[in-house]
Order: structure tokens, then sequence, then C-alpha cells
């Protein structure tokens, strides 16, 4: 596989995304005025066992909460999507259906709409603990639960050594 991960069509191909929606970027710009001797460096370093990120550039987004922002360096990048072009195929599998983050075909507009489903579901099959009439009008409530869930830090705080275990078999 690791061939694969290294091989010059997988770098391009992850250049290419990693470019995505960004064309007009300085750092974009850059990378590509030596685009070929670029991936080929990336390449050598990665063969070589050499290859090293470089520090994440952080960062304080409001909008519309506050939240800190890291982002890797453009070369990184690249090296993220080249991972993900060799193992997504391998994982995405194996993940339950409804997990919505980073994923092909998901995203957050999708597990929206599937919270709506399963809270719809849950109002018609809940208990119906109060029902009024009012002016024609029909008020009900209905006792349901549903459980929204979003694990802050969760890969920055969960013991990787313990990832490493499960995902080696």
């Amino acid at each position: 596989m690791y061939d694969e991960l290294c091989s010059y069509s997988n770098l391009f191909l992850a250049y290419q995304k990693a470019r995505k929606g960004k064309t007009k970027k300085a750092y974009v710009i850059e990378f590509e005025k030596d685009l070929i001797n670029n991936l080929k460096l990336l390449r050598t370093e990665l063969l070589l066992h050499s290859y090293s990120p470089k520090p994440l550039k952080t960062f304080i987004l409001r909008d519309p909460k506050t939240r800190k922002i890291s982002k890797s360096h453009f070369r990184d990048r690249i090296i993220h999507h080249a991972l993900i072009n060799i193992l997504e195929p391998i994982f995405d599998k194996t993940f339950i259906y409804d997990s919505y983050a980073s994923r092909k075909n998901k995203g957050a507009h999708k597990a929206v709409k599937r919270f709506i489903k399963f809270q719809n579901k849950i109002t018609k099959n809940g208990k119906l603990v109060f029902y009024k009439r009012i002016k024609d009008k029909e008020l009900r409530l209905v006792k349901g639960y549903v459980l929204k869930a979003d694990i802050k830090h969760y890969f920055q705080e969960m013991n990787h050594n313990i990832l490493i275990n499960i995902i080696r078999y």
C-alpha cells in the first residue's frame, strides 16, 4: 500500500483535491509554479521516509460561534488527500451508517435531514402525554427522546495507542 500512497498518480490526484476551491490562493499558485518538482520532492520524501509535516497555523474563527482552527500547510494537505485516497475505500465500509462527518455523500445537511427523520419518527411513535383541541387546532405533546452528540476534541483527547491497536487488525 505504501508504494500506492507514494505513486505520482496518487499524489497528483491528491494535489487536485487539495487545490479544489482554492485555485486563487497565493500558496496554491506558489506551489503550482513548480508543480512537477514539488510533487516529485514530496514523493521522494515519502519514499525515503524523510517527510515531516510543517507546523499547523492556528487562528480563531468567529462564525457564528468562536472556534480555534488549526490549518495544515498546503503540501501537508496533499499528503492528507493522498492518504485518504488509499485508506477511505478500506475503512469507510466499516463505519456505521449514521456517521456523517468528513464522508463521501454525507455531511452536515444530510445529518440534519436524518436527525429530523428520527425526530419525526419518535414524535409519531412516542407516548402521548397531553392532548387538547383549541379553536379547531389540535395541540399534542408527545414524549420521546433523541440524542444528538458531537464529542469535542475527540481525536486530540483519545488514547491513540488504543486506536492503533483497533485498526491494526
